[in-house]
């Protein structure tokens, strides 16, 4: 993309950084540069606009207001009457009644735009582990000035990202001795040697960078204190990069499309890409999803526009020419025109076993093939397992995907094919507040043989251009979906998109979220019947996100003076009461302070009164948030401190005079719940 066409992009100013800085943000905001038109489904906004017009509340002239969306309509909750009093399903506690009065007793903190971690009166904080830390005895602290790729491969990498605890052993519910798994998203070479030379790149330098992709798995305990810290002489202790074997299973394993001559078999892949968000299955596996896979690659110039792939690395949003990492001079794999079905291999599901040290991550197709954020898993009131899944682009959509057979609760062998066998989903939003789950099936609607697909490898490879042609709800960048453990109800976040409505893109009006919607929302989703594989749902909007005095946002029908102002929502998780926490990303060029975390009550007398709990540090956003089972410790990912400068200039020195990606351990001082 021309740099004159990168001043505005959603949740980042990039017209303030200097010209050699702004590399680092472009890797960050990748899945914001939409390289090919998106295809034809309804946008959110238009859907919104017409169920709400439909019920006369929207006169000319008038914008999206607090009394437009007062409690007593249905945007105020999905499934509820047209007007009057709370209409609430059977189902809605499907997991047993809601515990009124769930509130959150925190006093909020002010946003803040400072190089420290901020916290909320009577909590505290402690760094557990940072990019360079040593994961293996012997292992040398990071040297700016030594590195290596063998080094690396056995430190903590670089941009943590999604974070989980896991007990040890797996099921004990031991919260104070377990395995924390890390995303290492992507990294940047300007905050990691000095001296970088980004139109230069050495082979020394591309290779420390792949080391440092992937992901950490490293034992931690707390020693019977309060803070946690690392066992580096775990056996349980890992580091998967973008050079670690892996496999491809499922429908799309084997296609011609994913063969290159490195692997002829199309089902032996080296590496994973810019792993975002993530999940955990009930079998105790990790599920993480590479994300905006299309930075690493070049030359898609190099097929002809006749090829038939042309048209899918173009959708994916495929660097036409050099990209700009530039690790297409060292190699092959990462040049379209030499090997143009590498990046086909890229953009899936990844599940980790983190119990098993010697165990192969797999790549599994049958959950398609986007910018994945979240996978999110459920077991459904019939056995089967669902996986909610986001693809954050700009315009795109919200799947899920259903197991064909049920989950074995007592055998883990028996569930290995569970995410290989099964029907994956795209969402349709109706104006009347309920949706569809339109399946991505070969042969089914325009998914045929005469319109062009070839199989369900295809379906599954294009997963876009299938969700394109079925007509499915283009969404605000779909980011993290989580499932409340309370009440069963979904909840899927939009973090922005200053797009909507511009020239050229899908028109919106005054009645949706909003057009330039640089703040973002949450939409709350409940399944038909109450059972998380039904094929419809009923919907409603939770969030509109902004500062309280903007007429458009909305928080639930909460009182606008007693929340705090929030931007960007990208990470959610759900304590044990079923409180909604945010992790942000974006507030420092939408609202001007730092990201941070909130947490929102979603049911009772505080349903919607948002409270910040915690602010970052300059130029970091807090990437990923994980609460322990007892709520007595809150994780998070500070990911790219300091962004926007380098080594020589720096914008941030913490932790502790470098900028240092890593994570936080959060909790209250003497103990006890997180937010209670």
């Amino acid at each position: 993309m021309p740099r004159q066409e990168l001043t505005v992009l959603d949740g980042h100013d990039h017209s303030s950084f200097a010209t050699q800085s702004c590399a680092g943000c472009r890797f960050n905001c990748a899945s914001l540069v939409s390289r090919a038109q998106k295809g034809h489904g309804d946008t959110f906004a238009e859907v919104l606009h017409r169920r709400v017009s439909r019920r006369g509340l929207l006169k000319a002239g008038v914008v999206l207001s607090a009394a437009a969306l007062s409690p007593a309509l249905s945007l105020d909750r999905p499934g509820t009457a047209e007007a009057g009093e709370l209409n609430r399903p059977a189902f809605w506690t499907v997991n047993g009644p809601v515990t009124q009065g769930v509130g959150l007793t925190f006093q909020a903190i002010r946003p803040d735009t400072s190089d420290t971690i901020a916290l909320a009166e009577g909590y505290t904080s402690q760094v557990v582990i940072l990019w360079g830390d040593p994961l293996f005895p012997g292992v040398p602290a990071l040297d700016l000035n030594a590195q290596t790729a063998a080094l690396q491969e056995r430190q903590f990498g670089f941009n943590a990202d999604f974070v989980l605890y896991t007990p040890l052993p797996l099921g004990s519910g031991n919260q104070s001795d377990g395995l924390l798994w890390v995303n290492h998203e992507y990294t940047d070479g300007l905050m990691m040697f000095p001296g970088y030379d980004t139109k230069n790149p050495t082979k020394e330098q591309v290779d420390i960078e792949l080391a440092a992709h992937g992901a950490s798995i490293v034992q931690i305990r707390k020693n019977g204190g309060p803070e946690w810290a690392a066992d580096v002489t775990s056996s349980f202790n890992r580091r998967i990069t973008a050079t670690t074997p892996m496999t491809l299973t499922g429908p799309a394993a084997g296609d011609e499309w994913l063969k290159t001559s490195a692997d002829t078999t199309g089902t032996r892949v080296v590496g994973m890409l810019n792993n975002c968000g993530g999940g955990w299955t009930p079998w105790g596996t990790v599920l993480t999803a590479e994300e905006n896979f299309n930075q690493y690659f070049a030359n898609a110039d190099g097929l002809s526009a006749e090829d038939p792939r042309s048209k899918t690395h173009a959708r994916y949003g495929m660097p036409r020419a050099a990209s700009e990492r530039l690790w297409e001079k060292h190699y092959d794999r990462f040049d379209i025109g030499k090997e143009p079905n590498e990046p086909f291999r890229f953009g899936w599901i990844v599940e980790v076993d983190p119990y098993d040290p010697s165990s192969a991550p797999v790549k599994r197709t049958a959950l398609g093939r986007t910018k994945h954020e979240a996978a999110t898993t459920v077991v459904a009131s019939n056995g089967k397992l669902v996986v909610y899944l986001g693809d954050d682009e700009r315009f795109d959509y919200v799947y899920k995907y259903v197991s064909t057979a049920a989950v074995t609760m007592t055998d883990r062998s028996a569930n290995k094919n569970l995410l290989d066998e099964g029907t994956l989903y795209v969402a349709k939003y109706d104006d009347d507040g309920t949706g569809q789950w339109i399946p991505l099936v070969f042969g089914q609607g325009p998914l045929t043989a005469a319109n062009g697909w070839r199989n369900q490898a295809d379906v599954l490879i294009r997963t876009r251009q299938a969700a394109d042609a079925v007509g499915a709800t283009k969404m605000d960048r779909p980011e993290d979906i989580e499932v409340n453990p309370v009440t069963g109800v979904v909840y899927a976040v939009m973090t922005n998109n200053t797009q909507r409505g511009t020239d050229g893109r899908p028109a919106v009006d005054r009645a949706n979220p909003r057009a330039n919607n640089a703040y973002g929302h949450i939409i709350e989703m409940m399944e038909g019947a109450g059972n998380h594989a039904a094929t419809t749902f009923t919907w409603g909007i939770f969030l509109i996100a902004g500062k309280p005095e903007d007429e458009s946002t909305y928080f639930a029908g909460f009182a606008k003076d007693q929340v705090s102002a929030f931007a960007a929502p990208d990470n959610i998780a759900f304590d044990s009461r079923g409180n909604l926490w945010i992790a942000t990303d974006g507030q420092p060029s939408a609202l001007k302070w730092n990201d941070g975390i909130l947490a929102v009550a979603v049911d009772g007398p505080q349903r919607g009164q948002v409270k910040q709990l915690m602010s970052g540090v300059s130029g970091c956003e807090v990437a990923s948030l994980y609460l322990t089972a007892d709520d007595a410790t809150l994780f998070a990912s500070i990911q790219h401190p300091g962004e926007g400068g380098s080594l020589a200039q720096p914008t941030s020195t913490w932790p502790n005079g470098l900028a240092r990606p890593g994570i936080i351990a959060i909790s209250r001082i003497g103990g006890g719940r997180i937010g209670a």
